[in-house]
């Protein structure tokens, strides 16, 4: 890396406050081949996601939530799905409503919405997560 990219991804680091992330939500929306729900549905939660973070004042907050719009997050039912990181907490039907409680109850207070919850696997608690490593069937 030359010096002046150096400088600018340290630059970044800092105007994002990428050291202050607390939690990463990722959303599947607007995909290219919607299955999970329809493409409308998904671009109005990222559409709301993206406005009441910003109004919540969370994406510059000392302890940021960023958010990424996915393609696909491969469960293809009852979308739309989410993913919150570090938790590994998985919601379906995310609409704009399942959305104000995940960022209220979630991101905020740290208590997720057991009511949409279908999966959790928090980074690093998983057993499988070295032993499969090496030649297990992966797609």
């Amino acid at each position: 890396m030359t010096p002046e990219s150096a400088e600018r991804i340290a630059y970044l680091v800092e105007q994002l406050r990428i050291r202050n992330i607390r939690r990463h939500i990722f959303l599947c929306a607007d995909q290219t081949k919607p299955e999970c729900a329809p493409k409308e549905e998904g671009r109005a939660s990222w559409k709301y996601l993206k406005k009441r973070l910003e109004e919540l004042g969370l994406t510059r907050a000392e302890n940021a939530i960023y958010r990424t719009k996915a393609n696909c997050l491969r469960i293809c039912h009852q979308g739309p799905i989410a993913v919150v990181y570090p938790e590994g907490t998985w919601y379906h039907s995310v609409t704009p409503a399942v959305l104000e409680r995940i960022n209220q109850e979630h991101l905020i207070e740290g208590r997720p919405v057991q009511e949409f919850v279908f999966a959790e696997n928090p980074r690093g608690d998983s057993e499988t997560d070295t032993a499969d490593c090496g030649g297990g069937a992966h797609t």
